[in-house]
Order: structure tokens, then C-alpha cells, then sequence
């Protein structure tokens, strides 16, 4: 999500800029958990080439527009109950819903969900806000330097370094670069060559000559009609560390891994910083809607398939302000990213599989 803050009285306020169908409560900035230590597992068991998983994928992908007809129903996907088993996620908003919902489906078990709606998160560790002497670390504040409409400016995170035909650029949302489609607010919408600034508006009150510019935008419209939330800007030299090294995290792996049930993450985003958590769902579905500029009216809905759900009690793995962070292995050196977080509820966190983004792009990750 990117996080709105509005300029007249001095408070942060806690808006979503996106609003998911998965819950507006998922904005939390709960910072009170100790991160875990980092764990060893085999990963590669539950993964969606797994032909025990592609099954219950199937019977999850045959019963979901049924479900999702229910509009308190927000999503489904394929997770592993508490003893193991593979199993169908059904997300419900209300207690009405979930009781409606059947114990299995074709002989599969089902784990019922309660959440509230999962927004797209575009806005607090003093390192990921402050100002970064050049060349700076990613994992950091950022966005548009023109995000700011109807007395709100909006701001999110600079995710990581992807390489797109040699040229190096930030990955980051598409509503965090460039979701202001209408020239409303501020009489403008987001163009090819508009700079992107560090930190976002957000964290200079709202004011962008006390930012800096890092990169300039290439507008490639994910949104809507394409099945990823993604953006990015070319970096300007000298002002970005060229090997994509991330605050907390270091440098990457310039390879990738698929996502699994129970595979242990962790991200470094502008508002809760290092956090870690692991996946509870895959080919997930989930519907989520989108402003048209910073605190602005609804542009569209987007039904998003295929995508990853990774445990977030309390927001305390990914909260207003996190949207655009780069979701990486569990590993102390060189991890491998898994997928790029833009939404969740405050007890899911949505990602899209990194392998969409980068081909999307036709991109790869700057990395050792």
C-alpha cells in the first residue's frame, strides 16, 4: 500500500490509497513483535509444481466464482491445515460468511479465513524514512515525486534493482509510481521521465525539495489489464547503489525461487521495516480496487489470480507504506526474491510471483 498523509493539520492519517477487497483494517502498524530468526526447511515440497498441489489447486480454480459471488467472500486460495494436509483457503469478511462455508470441497478440507479487507498498501523504521546520503540502499521511503492530490501526498517503498535491457531501474507498484491517471488534484498525471524521489512525499511533509531525485519513471500501465501491480523507474547514476544492495538485507541473489506453503520470508519496506513471516497460501485470487490519485475516487477493481499469501498478524509483517517491497527468502546472504508485495488485510499480505513481474518486464534481478 502506499500511505496518504495530509498536509493541513499535522497528523498522519491512517487512509488506504487502494482499497483491496480483502479488508480496510489492513493498515496497522503494529511494530511490537520481535523478528524471528532465520530457519532452515525444505521448500520445495509444497510448491505449485507439486502435482499433490496443482489437485487442490484445480478444485480451488473450480469453485472460486462461486464463492467469490458471495461479496463478503474476498478470496480463496491453496494452504495446508494446521495437521499438514493440503487444503482450499477460503478468505471471509464477516462471521455470516465463513459459516456458510462448507467443511470441503470435492473430498479437499477447507481452512476458513477471517479478514478483513486486503488493500494495496502504498506509505515506520527511522532508517527506511530518513534521507540517504547517494548512492542510496533500497528497502527505503520513496515514490512519484508529483504524488499528491486533494490536500493528501502519498508515498511507498523503492523496492529493489531489476535489470531491463541494461538498463538498471527500481521495482516499486504501479500504484505507487504511477497509479494518478486523472489530472485532478494536482493537475497532473504520472509521465514518462517524472522523477521518483527518496524519501516519498510522506516523510518531508509533503514538500519534494526536501526529497531527492533517484530515477525517472517509465510509464508501462500494469494496471488494469494485467495480472501484476508493478512499476519502474531508471536510475540516475550516482544516486543508486548499482549492485541493488536492500536496507537490513544486503545484496540479492540475481536468481529466483517459486513460492511454498510454510516457506519462510522476509521483506525491508518504508513503514515496519525488517520484518519476516512465512507463506500461507498460493494461486490465490483476491479482488482489490484502486484510487485514480493520492487520497482520490475509485479508478477500478482488479481481480488478481495466481498470487501469493503470506501470514501478517497485526500488520506486523507488511502495513500502509510497504507496498512496492521486494519479498525475499529467509537467508542471511545473497536470498533469492520470491515475489513483490502490494496489498494485504491485518492478517494477510498479498505479493505477486516475482517470476510475473520479471517477465512483465522482460527484466531480471540485479544481484550476485
Amino acid at each position: 500500500m502506499r500511505y496518504p498523509f495530509n498536509r493541513a493539520p499535522h497528523l498522519v492519517l491512517g487512509l488506504l490509497v487502494v482499497a483491496v477487497a480483502l479488508g480496510a483494517g489492513f493498515w496497522g502498524c503494529s511494530r511490537d513483535s520481535a523478528p524471528m530468526a532465520p530457519q532452515t526447511q525444505d521448500v520445495g515440497l509444497f510448491t505449485a509444481s507439486n502435482p499433490m498441489v496443482q489437485s487442490v489447486m484445480a478444485v480451488q480454480d473450480r469453485h472460486t466464482a462461486r464463492l467469490m459471488a458471495d461479496p463478503e467472500i474476498i478470496g480463496t486460495a491453496t494452504t495446508l491445515t494446521d495437521d499438514g494436509r493440503l487444503a482450499v483457503m477460503v478468505l471471509a469478511t464477516t462471521d455470516k460468511a465463513a459459516k456458510g462455508i462448507p467443511n470441503e470441497l470435492d473430498g479437499v478440507p477447507v481452512v476458513v479465513h477471517r479478514t478483513d479487507k486486503i488493500v494495496a498498501m502504498k506509505t515506520t523504521a527511522a532508517s527506511h524514512t530518513a534521507k540517504q546520503t547517494p548512492p542510496i540502499q533500497l528497502g527505503t521511503s520513496g515514490g512519484w515525486r508529483y504524488d499528491l492530490a486533494n490536500g493528501y501526498c502519498c508515498g511507498g517503498t523503492l523496492g529493489s534493482l531489476i535489470n531491463v535491457g541494461g538498463q538498471k531501474r527500481i521495482l516499486s507498484n504501479y500504484h505507487v509510481f504511477e497509479a494518478d491517471i486523472v489530472a485532478g488534484g494536482n493537475s497532473r498525471v504520472a509521465t514518462t521521465g517524472d522523477y521518483v524521489i527518496q524519501p516519498g512525499l510522506i516523510d518531508v511533509n509533503c514538500a519534494a525539495t526536501s526529497a531527492q531525485n533517484v530515477a525517472t519513471l517509465v510509464v508501462s500501465h500494469s494496471l488494469p489489464n494485467n495480472n501484476v501491480d508493478c512499476s519502474s523507474a531508471t536510475i540516475i547514476t550516482g544516486m543508486v547503489a548499482d549492485n541493488g544492495a536492500i536496507l537490513e538485507v544486503g545484496t540479492i541473489s540475481a536468481t529466483t525461487v517459486a513460492a511454498s506453503v510454510g516457506q519462510y520470508v522476509k521483506k525491508s519496506g518504508r513503514t515496519t521495516g525488517l520484518t519476516r513471516s512465512s507463506v500461507s497460501g498460493l494461486n490465490a485470487s483476491v479482488s482489490i480496487t484502486y484510487e485514480n490519485e493520492c487520497a482520490g475516487g475509485t479508478a477500478f477493481t482488479k481481480t488478481f489470480t495466481g498470487q501469493i499469501l503470506v501470514t501478517n498478524k497485526r500488520s506486523s509483517f507488511l502495513a500502509g507504506g510497504d507496498s512496492g517491497s521486494l519479498m525475499v527468502q529467509d537467508v542471511s546472504t545473497n536470498p533469492k526474491a520470491v515475489g513483490l508485495l502490494f496489498a494485504g488485510s491485518t492478517s494477510l499480505a498479498v505479493a505477486n510471483p516475482i517470476g510475473q513481474v520479471l517477465s512483465f518486464f522482460g527484466a531480471t534481478m540485479v544481484g550476485q
